[in-house]
């Protein structure tokens, strides 16, 4: 008698690409829109910051990275959410989203909540900035680590450039501008991070971070 194998297969993929000793970025995922996961190795905690392709790489990659230690993962926006039910399924990490989007993962194990802020056992903050979707966030990396991890609040408008833009699928253009201009005032003026989006990348044409000046101020909420 056959047996038929109802488990889907992983495609092989490409494990994420080490960019400094503590960040790795993941292959476009096209079930997030061709959006961007990062992987950021800190303690006690280290952080996974939106979803990745679900591949047979990526899942080789995080349990190797993860070790011994209990990652977290972060999700910025519902575009990050890709196919992160079965991720979550063979890694069993912890999940943390904004309070307003975790009706989007109804029965998700191991799911935490925040409302305006948040820190994590690593000291990474996290603010809340709605606007790209009701429940978008960024996480903050304070020095040494010096990354701002923004989700698709601030997206690539041309090499070395970042901004935020007003697209098809944006929740509240005006509350977008009032929340980029409050992460200004939120950020620490002396750490000036480096910027780590979570869109597609194509149009920073090579490039992956960008650095603090390449940060496009918005139009004028006037």
């Amino acid at each position: 008698m056959n047996v038929i194998n109802l488990t889907p297969t992983l495609e092989p993929g490409r494990e994420p690409k080490r960019l400094r000793h503590d960040l790795w970025i993941f292959p476009p995922n096209r079930d997030c829109n061709g959006g961007t996961a990062w992987w950021l190795d800190v303690d006690p905690e280290p952080v996974l910051i939106d979803c990745p392709p679900v591949t047979e790489a990526t899942l080789v990659f995080l349990n190797r990275a993860a070790g011994d230690r209990t990652p977290r993962i972060v999700l910025t926006s519902r575009e990050g959410h890709g196919r992160l039910r079965r991720l979550q399924e063979a890694l069993r990490w912890p999940v943390l989203v904004q309070e307003q989007e975790a009706y989007l993962l109804p029965n998700l194990q191991l799911l935490d909540t925040f409302a305006e802020a948040f820190t994590t056992l690593s000291g990474l903050q996290l603010l809340w900035t709605p606007g790209p979707t009701p429940g978008s966030c960024v996480l903050l990396a304070p020095p040494p680590a010096n990354v701002l991890f923004c989700g698709r609040l601030l997206t690539p408008l041309g090499p070395g450039c970042l901004g935020t833009i007003r697209q098809a699928r944006t929740f509240h253009w005006f509350r977008q501008l009032a929340s980029v201009s409050r992460l200004r005032d939120w950020i620490p003026p002396e750490t000036s991070p480096e910027l780590a989006s979570g869109a597609a990348l194509g149009a920073l044409k090579g490039e992956l971070l960008v650095p603090y000046s390449g940060w496009t101020p918005p139009p004028s909420l006037s």
